[in-house]
Protein backbone atom coordinates (compact mmCIF):
# COMPACT_ATOMS: atom_id res chain seq x y z
CA UNK A 1 0.00 0.00 0.00
CA UNK A 2 1.39 3.60 -0.87
CA UNK A 3 2.50 5.73 1.76
CA UNK A 4 -0.57 8.37 2.23
CA UNK A 5 0.91 12.04 2.56
CA UNK A 6 -0.87 15.59 2.84
CA UNK A 7 0.91 16.34 -0.25
CA UNK A 8 -1.95 18.00 -2.05
CA UNK A 9 -3.35 19.72 0.93
CA UNK A 10 -0.21 21.48 1.88
CA UNK A 11 0.66 22.70 -1.88
CA UNK A 12 -3.07 23.71 -1.83
CA UNK A 13 -2.17 25.91 1.44
CA UNK A 14 0.95 27.64 -0.22
CA UNK A 15 -0.39 28.12 -3.55
CA UNK A 16 -3.31 30.35 -2.09
CA UNK A 17 -1.31 32.07 0.46
CA UNK A 18 1.29 33.09 -2.53
CA UNK A 19 -1.77 33.74 -4.20
CA UNK A 20 -2.81 36.47 -1.85
CA UNK A 21 1.11 37.76 -2.25
CA UNK A 22 1.12 38.05 -5.91
CA UNK A 23 1.72 41.81 -6.75
CA UNK A 24 3.89 42.46 -4.05
CA UNK A 25 8.21 42.94 -4.87
CA UNK A 26 10.96 40.33 -4.87
CA UNK A 27 10.58 37.43 -2.45
CA UNK A 28 7.75 38.65 -0.89
CA UNK A 29 5.37 37.64 -3.79
CA UNK A 30 7.81 33.81 -4.77
CA UNK A 31 9.06 32.55 -0.75
CA UNK A 32 6.19 30.90 0.80
CA UNK A 33 7.37 31.97 4.00
CA UNK A 34 7.99 35.72 3.49
CA UNK A 35 5.04 35.63 1.79
CA UNK A 36 3.43 34.40 4.59
CA UNK A 37 5.03 37.17 6.78
CA UNK A 38 3.93 40.44 4.39
CA UNK A 39 0.51 39.11 3.84
CA UNK A 40 -0.33 38.68 7.21
CA UNK A 41 1.17 42.08 7.63
CA UNK A 42 -0.76 43.26 4.35
CA UNK A 43 -4.16 41.78 6.03
CA UNK A 44 -3.69 43.58 9.25
CA UNK A 45 -3.03 46.96 7.80
CA UNK A 46 -6.03 46.65 5.89
CA UNK A 47 -7.77 45.89 9.01
CA UNK A 48 -6.39 48.81 10.39
CA UNK A 49 -6.83 51.09 7.93
CA UNK A 50 -10.71 50.64 7.53
CA UNK A 51 -10.81 52.05 10.68
CA UNK A 52 -8.50 55.10 10.04
CA UNK A 53 -10.09 55.80 6.86
CA UNK A 54 -13.46 56.63 8.75
CA UNK A 55 -11.73 59.44 10.84
CA UNK A 56 -9.61 60.97 8.01
CA UNK A 57 -13.19 61.35 5.86
CA UNK A 58 -14.33 62.69 9.58
CA UNK A 59 -11.69 65.16 9.48
CA UNK A 60 -12.15 66.59 5.72
CA UNK A 61 -16.02 66.97 6.39
CA UNK A 62 -14.93 69.19 9.32
CA UNK A 63 -12.66 71.01 7.67
CA UNK A 64 -14.67 71.37 5.09
CA UNK A 65 -17.81 72.40 7.63
CA UNK A 66 -15.62 74.93 8.95
CA UNK A 67 -14.19 76.65 6.28
CA UNK A 68 -17.77 77.33 5.35
CA UNK A 69 -18.75 78.71 8.81
CA UNK A 70 -16.52 81.14 8.89
CA UNK A 71 -17.45 82.77 5.54
CA UNK A 72 -20.71 82.93 7.24
CA UNK A 73 -19.10 84.39 10.00
CA UNK A 74 -19.16 81.94 12.93
CA UNK A 75 -16.75 79.05 14.23
CA UNK A 76 -17.12 75.45 13.72
CA UNK A 77 -17.45 75.22 17.28
CA UNK A 78 -20.31 77.44 18.26
CA UNK A 79 -21.90 76.37 14.80
CA UNK A 80 -22.12 72.80 16.21
CA UNK A 81 -23.29 74.37 19.39
CA UNK A 82 -25.87 76.36 17.87
CA UNK A 83 -27.03 72.95 15.92
CA UNK A 84 -27.29 71.16 18.83
CA UNK A 85 -29.37 73.98 20.76
CA UNK A 86 -31.36 74.00 17.91
CA UNK A 87 -32.39 70.25 17.90
CA UNK A 88 -31.11 70.30 14.19
CA UNK A 89 -29.86 66.92 13.23
CA UNK A 90 -27.10 66.41 10.27
CA UNK A 91 -24.67 64.72 10.26
CA UNK A 92 -20.93 66.24 9.15
CA UNK A 93 -20.65 64.27 5.72
CA UNK A 94 -24.82 65.77 5.11
CA UNK A 95 -23.33 69.60 5.97
CA UNK A 96 -20.45 69.49 4.22
CA UNK A 97 -22.12 68.14 0.91
CA UNK A 98 -24.83 71.36 1.55
CA UNK A 99 -21.74 73.33 2.13
CA UNK A 100 -20.01 72.39 -1.06
CA UNK A 101 -23.46 72.21 -3.46
CA UNK A 102 -25.66 74.38 -1.96
CA UNK A 103 -24.38 77.94 -0.57
CA UNK A 104 -27.69 79.29 0.20
CA UNK A 105 -29.26 76.31 1.76
CA UNK A 106 -25.90 76.19 4.36
CA UNK A 107 -26.47 79.87 5.31
CA UNK A 108 -29.82 79.29 6.33
CA UNK A 109 -29.04 76.29 8.64
CA UNK A 110 -25.71 78.89 9.57
CA UNK A 111 -28.48 81.86 10.62
CA UNK A 112 -30.89 79.00 12.64
CA UNK A 113 -27.67 77.89 14.66
CA UNK A 114 -26.17 81.47 15.47
CA UNK A 115 -29.83 82.30 16.39
CA UNK A 116 -29.74 79.78 19.13
CA UNK A 117 -26.46 80.36 20.33
CA UNK A 118 -26.63 84.15 20.41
Amino acid sequence: MPRATNGPASRARRNSRLKLAKGFRGSRSKLFRQATEAVDRAQAMAYVHRKHKKRSFRRLWIVRVNAACRMNGISYSRFIDGLNKADITINRKMLSEIAIHDAEGFTKIVDAAKAKVA
